[in-house]
């Protein structure tokens, strides 16, 4: 399935996308329930409810505006810092040079508001009074399913509902001063998130490719084989005596060709436009105002 919300009528709905990617067929839920997007079926399905059918009319994904498919996640999103091996070695020519992080020996963790998340074609705010280093990061986000803790590395996937893309944009310089990362990538509209999100029966997350381009120039593009902790491992070191729950996001690192590891730096400011697109999963595209 692919599962979208979405503003028609100046409605927020959510709805079965077509295998096309060129409709939405909606679901009959309450206002209620649609103020969550996708939340109250992974969470209904977690529970043992059945997959959702739609019944109403397909509409044109042309004709509405996608939201984020989780508007206001349930709490806070879990993030990795420098989960790709070129990525970890061109920050490793940065300020971050003299950290002391061992990127190979256990995960970067950290968090993002979920009031920072905005739809997948959103304007994203640059915020010039605090920040001059604004900065991209394209990243494929793992969804959970059936909660847990203590995940097992071996029953992961198990756990894993679906996928969506997110990016997870970034003050370095506000990332520095604070010398932890979770003010810096906080901002409003600092995770915008879409088009949808795919199921994991149909979309393999461990065999994809994120691509990233900032006004039509590719930046990234990387292999999730790339990754230096899977997506079982991130799941399992996560859960360690935390209990992960339905509608959780885990965004998984970014591959290298962020702003900051260029010679010089190339900062975001506004009217860059970055699109970002994870191979069979969809993209996502905003303007910096």
């Amino acid at each position: 399935m692919r599962i979208a919300t979405y503003i028609a009528d100046g409605t927020r709905r959510v709805g079965l996308v077509s295998d096309d990617g060129l409709t939405i067929q909606p679901l009959d839920l309450t206002p209620q329930q649609a103020a969550v997007g996708a939340l109250g079926i992974i969470e209904s399905m977690a529970a043992g409810g059945a997959a959702p059918i739609a019944t109403g009319t397909a509409v044109k994904v042309a004709e509405v505006t996608l939201d984020a498919p989780l508007p206001r996640p349930r709490r806070n999103l879990w993030c990795v810092g420098r989960n790709y091996h070129a990525h970890a070695k061109e920050l490793s020519a940065s300020v971050f040079k003299d950290s002391g992080a061992k990127t190979d020996e256990w995960p970067i963790v950290f968090t993002k508001v979920p009031e920072c998340v905005v739809g997948p074609h959103d304007d994203v705010l640059v915020p010039s009074e605090i920040s001059t280093q604004i900065d991209y990061e394209a990243e494929l986000a793992v969804v959970i399913g059936k909660g847990g803790k203590n995940i097992a590395r071996a029953a992961a996937m198990d756990h894993v509902f679906g996928y969506t893309v997110v990016n997870d944009v970034t003050a370095r310089d506000v990332q520095v001063r604070h010398s932890q990362w979770d003010m810096g990538k906080s901002f409003d509209t600092f995770c915008p998130m879409g088009p949808w999100i795919v199921t994991a029966d149909e979309f393999d997350g461990t065999k994809t490719r994120v691509r990233c381009w900032v006004n039509g120039e590719l930046r990234q593009d990387g292999p999730t084989e790339n990754m230096i902790f899977d997506i079982p491992t991130l799941i399992e070191t996560i859960s360690r005596g935390i209990t992960l729950y339905p509608g959780d996001v885990i965004a998984t690192g970014t591959p290298a060709g962020v702003g900051m590891g260029m010679s010089p730096p190339r900062y975001l400011k506004g009217g860059d436009v970055v699109r970002i697109e994870i191979d069979r999963l969809g993209a996502i595209e905003n303007k910096f105002v």
